[in-house]
């Protein structure tokens, strides 16, 4: 190895081009002091030359090794090799910023004159937390201040095997990047890549490089709430405390839950090696599928978390898991449903398709906040629900041959109305299959589109882009279609393009949230619609309602003790013994298992239609209704009383009194 000439070398780093010749009767000490400590990167910490060279061989020496032991720590002859220089920062100004945020729609007026007041009267305050605070969007912000500030923007893959990198993140720890709001995201040969919220963040990354002791960083511009995501996931890993593993010894792994990814490929999660919050999740899924529940709550309580199924139509506390685990169970479910797992303070809405024990679910997930944490729902639609024939959902044989005449005919309005859960959807969809689709051409506006139909066109709204109920029905009055089924009559413009639909030849199914079947017509009107229209394009009115079935393992006939004999005798029924499951390991002791619907059907006739023509209210038009034969909700629940299949507390449960 040859000898150095160190006053060359002092020399060559003194000029800023080490290449050029060194000018006659030139030193180093004539150099400036400051070009001693002159750095190829701005933003590299300055370190003095050792200027007796007493190191400088055994570093040249031991090269090789200090290479393999870290490839970013600094080295002799690295001002030669890869020093990252970054690009010139371009500053810019708060007015800019917002400019452009306007100029894109990403902000509004109102948000400049809100940001101009609030930095008036507290200078300094950071802008990009203040903008999420009048909730504009951090993505679509942190992309325009990369591009003033020409940086790079980079979202942080959660999911990826290597989000950060780990050599970094076990040097200097998790708490450390933590408070410095950064993460170390990879290596790019000898560059450590660092993401942090601000373009300013440099005395940060000087402290990182300081520590790490490293040659060069490259700076990119992430989110905070991509920061605090990664950090809140860390968490799943700890070790959870109690009873929780001997419950997730119950969970069968052949029947693990595999997430299945929007996209070509699906995406199978290895459960066997998972943390315990993840199978805690699965164990909740799976448990509500084979209970056939229909929704699933997590409702964080002070010191516990409630797991409440809803089965049958009634909730039941199923798991109380630890209060720590709150914010992973949570987290959790919003990777899955592709939600945001930093935002705690607005509502949001995932949907989750997964396959558990060879059955394929969509799971609606909604999550909104409380002052005691998250409050999580997930709705199981299952597709084996809407696969019933309308025999099977509960209808007496006079109803559904007059239901099935009324989806037969070839244009009108026919509506179902019912509260929230009521199974209006599944009797829309059972009447649907009724159809002969390979004839027909049958499509649907849905919001959301909670199943898949075959051979049926199904459109979703999206009512920020102007999709809305009426756009999609007046588009779809120009595809040929037989029968249109509309999710629901919201407002008289959605109302109007249905009449007008069932007038020109178009049957037209939808639904509307009344208490009976005539308040229907009257909501109509009172929508805007004018009666004798109203009139003239409804055919029929369904309401419903769902009651729980009486066991077949425990149902039994019991005496009627005399407060039920006054009950039955004011709705003209006598009977000296009802039917009543006694409760059962199967019915998990209810005494109930399965639902079926009671239904309330107005078919109009002439008469019927030149009273809407008039007017009339709901009382009165109720009362006509009945006397030309219409069957109440009240009336049909105590029919399938007296005939076993379900019990008096559920009928009055479900109704109102209309005597």
């Amino acid at each position: 190895m040859g000898r150095f000439d160190i006053d060359d070398l002092l020399e060559d780093l003194s000029r800023p081009d080490p290449q050029a010749p060194r000018e006659p009767g030139t030193s180093p000490a004539a150099a400036p002091a400051d070009a001693l400590f002159r750095r190829n990167d701005p933003s590299e910490t300055p370190r003095p030359p050792d200027l007796s060279g007493s190191g400088l061989g055994r570093e040249v020496a031991a090269g090789s090794a200090a290479r393999k032991a870290d490839p970013l720590r600094v080295r002799p002859g690295d001002a030669l090799t890869e020093i990252h220089i970054p690009s010139d920062r371009r500053s810019f100004s708060t007015h800019t910023l917002m400019s452009v945020l306007v100029d894109r729609g990403i902000a509004t007026a109102e948000h400049a004159a809100t940001i101009e007041r609030l930095l008036k009267q507290s200078p300094g305050a950071p802008l990009v937390p203040s903008l999420l605070d009048l909730g504009i969007d951090e993505v679509a912000v942190q992309q325009v201040v990369a591009g003033l500030a020409g940086m790079t923007f980079e979202r942080i893959d959660f999911e990826g095997e290597a989000a950060v990198d780990a050599r970094s993140m076990s040097r200097l720890g998790p708490d450390f990047f933590q408070a410095c709001n950064a993460l170390p995201l990879r290596r790019e040969g000898i560059r450590l890549v660092v993401g942090t919220p601000e373009p300013s963040d440099v005395f940060v990354l000087d402290e990182i490089k300081r520590r790490l002791g490293i040659a060069s960083i490259r700076h990119v511009l992430v989110t905070r709430y991509d920061i605090r995501g990664y950090f809140e996931l860390q968490k799943e890993d700890a070790p959870v405390e109690g009873d929780i593993e001997s419950m997730l010894a119950e969970i069968d792994e052949d029947e693990d839950v595999e997430v299945v990814k929007e996209s070509i490929e699906e995406a199978t999660l290895d459960e066997a090696d998972s943390s315990p919050v993840v199978r805690y999740v699965n164990r909740i899924i799976q448990t509500a599928v084979r209970e056939g529940a229909s929704d699933i709550h997590i409702e964080p309580e002070e010191k516990s978390i409630k797991v409440r199924f809803r089965i049958d139509g009634i909730l039941f506390e199923m798991m109380n898991p630890p209060k720590k685990m709150h914010a992973a169970l949570t987290s959790r479910i919003k990777i899955m449903a592709n939600l945001d797992i930093a935002e705690r303070r607005l509502p949001q809405d995932g949907r989750i398709r997964a396959t558990v024990g060879g059955r394929t679910l969509d799971l609606r997930v909604s999550t909104v906040p409380t002052p005691k944490g998250e409050k999580t729902v997930m709705r199981i639609l299952d597709n084996r629900a809407i696969r019933v024939r309308l025999d099977e959902l509960g209808f007496n044989e006079d109803t559904a041959t007059v239901w099935r005449h009324q989806i037969a005919q070839p244009h009108g309005v026919i509506l179902v109305t019912g509260p929230t859960g009521s199974g209006k959807t599944t009797t829309l969809y059972a009447s649907l299959q009724e159809l002969d689709l390979r004839k027909m051409n049958v499509s649907t506006v849905e919001d959301p589109v909670e199943y898949n139909l075959q051979g049926i066109t199904q459109i979703q709204t999206h009512e920020r882009i102007g999709m809305t109920f009426a756009a999609a029905l007046r588009a779809l009055l120009r595809q040929d279609p037989d029968v249109i089924m509309v999710g629901e009559i919201r407002d008289m413009e959605t109302a109007t393009i249905a009449i007008q639909a069932s007038m020109t030849g178009h049957l037209v199914l939808s639904t509307l949230h009344t208490n009976d079947a005539p308040a229907s017509i009257t909501r109509l009107i009172n929508i805007g619609i004018e009666p004798f229209l109203v009139g003239a394009a409804c055919n029929a009115v369904l309401a419903q309602r769902l009651v729980r079935r009486i066991c077949s393992g425990c149902g039994a006939d019991v005496p009627v003790s005399p407060d039920m004999v006054e009950i039955l005798s004011v709705h003209g029924l006598n009977s000296e013994t009802l039917r009543k499951g006694k409760g059962c390991s199967k019915c998990r002791e209810t005494g109930y298992s399965g639902r079926l619907g009671l239904y309330e059907l107005l078919a109009l006739d002439d008469f019927l239609r030149d009273a809407i023509a008039r007017n009339p209210n709901v009382t009165e038009f109720r009362r006509q209704c009945s006397e030309r034969g219409m069957v109440t909700l009240r009336e049909d629940g105590f029919r399938k009383v007296i005939t076993g299949q379900t019990t008096v507390e559920e009928v009055l449960r479900v109704t109102e009194s209309t005597i």
